[in-house]
């Protein structure tokens, strides 16, 4: 059928993406070494590939709303792939480093997926589809990690390079460019002619300023940056960390613990959205102060989860051994993937006309977790490299309050209609509605 043509397209377009997003983690050293970086500069990189992804993955959101999933995601992937081939040339680091920050704009296609597979999946079914979707396409950033250091090792970086890293950069983006015809030539834009006419009617700046100062936007995009974004800063971190933290010179081996995590957080990102749809199918309340409101309590739960695992990666690390600290980011890893899968389970429920938009903003500003965390893992200020994940996690408490107070029944039941810029004079959404 073709929805699962087009679940397969947009999962592996996003697997490569992400793999081609965090191509650089495992070969911070090597860069290190030629272009004479310190550990904080490392950190400065690692937090630049998410820098224009927030701006980046709202405008695309929209535009898949407006022009069609195929049509976007072919053309960011042609572009990243053309600059990732150009970063394998470059000689001066300032160069290398704005070359680097365009192929980092292959997150962004993350929302063109999701709303790619929206288009196709009909409501029960869109937890699981868009984990799947996400979770194999997160688990690229382990793909990468596996596979490029493996590949691309120091003895073999191919006839036309001196380094094994510059080698990496080339061939992936002739990959990328090769998968962007491929996705333009067999994607399909939506189930009917009807539902991509609808989606690309809403697809207004006056609804777009609607629909993203809701309070079911809003409250979803911060725990999106306590989520993906962490997510996103440990798959560019974590390698750094195993090599600096414990003295971890092999760099493969260094790649090997951060993939556990990536693949933590990738392939069991499908469970978090199945947990959702089953708990809305069989409106199973999980924690009574939520009662009613399925998908959230089960969001909930998720982003509690995460602050308790992000403590406990700090107690790991202080105790010296490499292989319970591997452990807990594997734990992390698992919470972040329970919490983006109820996330996005939650995102085209609530607006099934707008999914893109709504994508574009949760998962726009879920990226700033990956730009500032990096920050706080390495700051000088910091008495080891492990006391980052504790301070993270008390910066979380907020946005798990705010969730505490939007998912309450009587706010949630009109989350998708109020917001912090205007309230709806529309009546409260009732169950069945959701």
């Amino acid at each position: 059928m073709t929805k699962w043509r087009t679940l397969v397209l947009a999962t592996i377009g996003f697997n490569f993406s992400f793999l081609i997003w965090f191509s650089f983690a495992p070969f911070t050293g090597p860069m290190a070494e030629e272009f004479g970086l310190s550990v904080t500069e490392i950190g400065i990189l690692a937090s630049a590939a998410i820098w224009l992804a927030p701006f980046g993955r709202i405008l695309t959101g929209w535009l898949s709303d407006r022009w069609g999933a195929p049509t976007v995601f072919a053309i960011v992937l042609a572009y990243v792939g053309v600059f990732s081939i150009a970063s394998a040339f470059a000689r001066s680091y300032a160069v290398f480093f704005v070359e680097r920050l365009i192929v980092a704009t292959a997150g962004i296609t993350f929302v063109i997926g999701i709303q790619h597979v929206s288009e196709w999946f009909d409501e029960e079914e869109l937890g699981t589809a868009e984990g799947i979707y996400a979770g194999v396409g997160n688990a690229g950033a382990a793909g990468g990690a596996l596979i490029l250091p493996r590949v691309f090792t120091d003895g073999w970086s191919g006839p036309l390079f001196e380094s094994n890293w510059r080698a990496a950069f080339f061939y992936t983006g002739i990959v990328s460019i090769l998968l962007a015809i491929v996705y333009y030539t067999v994607g399909e834009a939506a189930k009917t002619e009807q539902r991509r006419r609808a989606t690309a009617e809403s697809a207004t700046l006056r609804q777009w300023l609607h629909t993203a100062t809701r309070y079911g936007t809003v409250v979803l995009a911060l725990a999106y940056v306590m989520s993906f974004g962490l997510e996103l800063s440990m798959n560019g971190w974590l390698a750094t960390y195993y090599r600096e933290g414990f003295n971890t010179d092999n760099l493969v081996l260094a790649s090997t613990f951060a993939a556990t995590f990536s693949v933590a957080a990738g392939l069991l990102r499908p469970i978090g959205g199945y947990v959702s749809d089953l708990l809305a199918r069989r409106e199973t309340n999980i924690l009574p102060i939520f009662t009613g409101r399925y998908r959230e309590q089960w969001t909930f739960v998720s982003l509690c989860f995460i602050v308790v695992a992000m403590v406990g990666m700090t107690l790991a690390g202080l105790t010296g051994q490499v292989l319970l600290a591997v452990a807990a980011g594997f734990v992390v890893g698992m919470g972040c993937a329970f919490a983006e899968g109820a996330i996005f389970a939650q995102v085209p429920a609530m607006f099934p006309d707008s999914s893109g938009s709504v994508a574009g903003v949760v998962g726009g500003v879920g990226t700033v977790g990956g730009i500032v965390y990096p920050l706080v893992y390495a700051a000088p200020v910091m008495p080891t490299l492990h006391t980052g994940y504790a301070v993270v996690a008390a910066t979380m408490l907020p946005i798990v309050a705010l969730c505490a107070w939007v998912f309450q029944p009587h706010v949630a039941a009109r989350a998708t209609d109020d917001g912090f810029v205007a309230a709806s004079e529309k009546p409260p959404r009732t169950p069945s509605d959701d």
